[in-house]
């Protein structure tokens, strides 16, 4: 939700982008953080003594550029790392913009402050605000974007790495990516469990949407404790998986595609310095965003994105909406009708299945009322 697809985590975030349960345990947030800590001291060394200089695989810094990168062949492992942003077009609102962003619109939940509905310690007591929220943003309501289903075609053209994802919508799986494919840094509608420490038993999408769309708090039938979707709320750590992936991922990654998000939470935003000094990094966004902080930029360390500076040698930023910008590279890439068609055909695809499944419930509902009904009495 860069639109309410993301969920905030400790730190502000532009989208909101809940979590999942699977938690990362203390050690690999310790390993984490002592990971920074050795990148800040290599940097640092780097610079000072003059190491580490990358060789410059964009032969123009502009979405040309990287469109004939793609096509020659030396770009196999690209990595998307994506917010809220991509999925505003389908209809889910971002968490920040003033006016129509999600935490505008929260005044009739009561809550204390807008970031509260994704609070851990009052969603335990206060579970009805997000559930009544849940229920306007449920996955299935909204098709995927064109910009989910570019990313789809990086991986059918078999360059894909994994796309990282900030959203909670699924919209990256309705699109066609599946769970090796993705990294749902801040979890997913898509399981569910329960919250009770000596439970934590598991439960699917649709058991957890029947119980939102019935307006009946989601309770576990085991124990009774209540059942929360598996997006990381405030409070609460990223997925193991988050950390583990990071580190075989990036090294390899050679062009780093980031679309739709703010770069301002972390561990997330830190990842565009993950990747080595001479993989290429396209942004493409309604602003520029992830640069370098100045200070750290002359030490070299922080990672963060350089376009204007006379040094900038790989970082390209394409200023668009997530949806425009995707078209602009798919025709570079002589991909356009491709995605185009696909589009298409998927949104056909969705809407006939939305079709069939509403048919096939009102006829349910109109069996159900037949049965209902009493039986006529028999003339005397």
């Amino acid at each position: 939700m860069s639109g309410a697809s993301e969920l905030p985590k400790k730190e502000e975030e532009e989208e909101v982008t809940p979590e999942p349960e699977e938690q990362s345990d203390d050690s690999s947030e310790d390993e984490a953080a002592g990971n920074t800590e050795m990148d800040f001291l290599r940097n640092l060394f780097s610079s000072t003594l003059g190491l580490g200089s990358a060789e410059k695989v964009l032969d123009e810094l502009t979405l040309d550029g990287v469109a004939r990168y793609i096509n020659s062949g030396k770009c196999k492992n690209i990595i998307c790392m994506v917010g809220a942003g991509i999925s505003t077009s389908a209809g889910i609102p971002d968490f920040r913009s003033p006016g129509t962003g999600l935490y505008a619109n929260l005044q009739k939940y009561n809550l204390p402050y807008p970031e509260a509905i994704f609070q851990i310690d009052y969603f335990k007591k206060h579970p009805e605000p997000f559930f009544a929220l849940a229920k306007e943003l449920y996955p299935g309501q909204f098709k995927p974007t064109i910009c989910h289903y570019f990313i789809k075609m990086l991986k059918d053209k078999g360059v894909l790495r994994r796309c990282y994802t900030q959203n909670i919508d699924t919209l990256e799986r309705v699109a066609g990516l599946e769970g090796d494919d993705l990294i749902e840094a801040h979890g997913t509608f898509y399981t569910s469990h329960c919250v009770s420490f000596c439970c934590r038993k598991e439960y699917n999408l649709d058991w957890m949407k029947e119980k939102i769309f019935s307006d009946d708090i989601p309770k576990c039938d085991k124990c009774s404790s209540l059942v929360k979707p598996d997006i990381v709320f405030f409070g609460e750590n990223l997925p193991v998986r988050f950390f583990t992936s990071m580190k075989m991922d990036f090294p390899r990654c050679d062009l780093l595609i980031i679309m739709g998000t703010s770069l301002q939470v972390q561990p997330f935003a830190s990842l565009v310095g993950r990747v080595s000094k001479g993989c290429p990094r396209l942004l493409i966004n309604m602003e520029k965003t992830g640069q370098a902080d100045p200070l750290l930029g002359m030490l070299g360390f922080g990672g963060g994105m350089d376009f204007d500076s006379d040094k900038a040698y790989r970082d390209v930023a394409h200023i668009s909406t997530c949806d425009d910008g995707c078209l602009a590279l798919a025709d570079l890439l002589g991909w356009k009708a491709e995605l185009e068609a696909l589009v298409k055909q998927e949104h056909a695809r969705i809407d006939s299945q939305d079709k069939k499944e509403k048919q096939s419930e009102s006829k349910g509902a109109a069996a159900n009322a037949s049965s209902a009904a009493p039986e006529p009495k028999p003339e005397e």
